[in-house]
């Protein structure tokens, strides 16, 4: 699982296979969400909390999250995006 981000507990990662529409999975313990990148909406579970976290985090590094989706697609190595702070 490339991890392209890891703040306050939650794991941010993106998988090369994955299916469309563009999204990147967050994980937080057991919990584990999807979010899509194109407009937020979210699947799966996770503490109110650490979900407005990664919600925070998704809003300001939209645009990179869009470019690790391609680089996926093409199978090429995934940027690092800044944590949360």
């Amino acid at each position: 699982m490339p991890e392209v981000s890891r703040f306050l507990g939650i794991l941010i990662a993106m998988y090369y296979n994955d299916h469309a529409p563009p999204h990147f999975h967050a994980k937080y313990g057991a919990y584990e969400v999807v979010v899509r990148i194109d407009d937020g909406v979210v699947d799966g579970r996770f503490p109110r909390r650490a979900l407005n976290l990664v919600l925070e985090w998704y809003d300001l590094h939209r645009s990179e999250l869009a470019e690790n989706w391609d680089l996926a697609r093409q199978r090429k190595p995934l940027r690092r995006i800044d944590p949360l702070e």
